[in-house]
């Protein structure tokens, strides 16, 4: 064969195609071997042939499929009209309007996942009334809470005589809100009985609470806040 001619798998190189497209592209006959040798079936492509198959991936990569490509080979004009391009573009915003609906609704489909996974955090139950020893006070931040608890309110309430039954209970309450500073915080803790109020403690009944939504938060206490901010986000 002359130098010109290229079997298969060396067209296939060059032309960056595979042997199996070239394959398929003769059999639909949009590109075809310039010669087949009939004793050996070996197929050889021109020199030539190779700015044909760059126009095939060009075009293919442009959305065209390999049917509207032979139909502009077979029509000899080898490249779209600017309407036709016009067209593909208009069926690109279509689609890409169909694949921003479908984005937005996996992004809920996923947010309601994320919800529901938070969600298993928190359970319900009821809580039973009981009684606490209270201690209302502004303190400068939340860092100061476990001084607070060590230094003022555990020697009070030994003082006074308190009992605190197993497991300990305790909760706080932030009066006016949160605030990053000054705090008006209430410390509860449950005791056993009632007991004689003092400047620094006094003695509350809690209702019993009939539904209330828990949360358990397993570790220290600096990672309540993160478990409240991931749970209400």
């Amino acid at each position: 064969m002359g130098k010109n001619k290229l079997k298969i798998g060396e067209f296939s190189r060059l032309g960056r195609v595979t042997v199996r497209a070239l394959r398929h592209y003769e059999e639909i006959d949009l590109l075809t071997p310039e010669i087949v040798d009939r004793d050996t079936g070996y197929r050889y492509y021109s020199v030539g042939q190779l700015q044909k198959i760059f126009s095939i991936t060009k075009l293919k990569s442009m959305g065209y499929s390999l049917e509207e490509i032979r139909d502009l080979w077979d029509d000899e004009q080898h490249f779209p009209t600017v309407e036709s391009l016009e067209e593909k573009i208009r069926k690109c915003e279509d689609e890409l309007a169909v694949l921003k609906e479908r984005k937005r609704m996996l992004k809920a489909v996923v947010a309601s996942q994320k919800k529901l996974h938070k969600m298993e955090k928190v359970y319900f139950e009821s809580l039973p009334a009981i009684t606490v020893a209270s201690h209302r006070t502004i303190i400068p931040s939340f860092d100061d809470l476990g001084r607070l608890c060590y230094e003022v309110i555990g020697p009070e309430m030994a003082r006074l005589g308190c009992e605190c039954p197993e497991p300990g209970y305790c909760y706080t309450i932030e009066h006016g809100g949160y605030k990053p500073q000054d705090i008006d915080i209430e410390y509860c803790e449950k005791v056993t009985k009632k007991g004689t109020d003092s400047a620094l403690i006094k003695f509350k009944d809690i209702p019993a609470v009939p539904l209330a939504a828990c949360l358990k938060v397993f570790g220290s206490y600096d990672k309540l806040y993160d478990n409240y901010v991931e749970l209400f986000a």
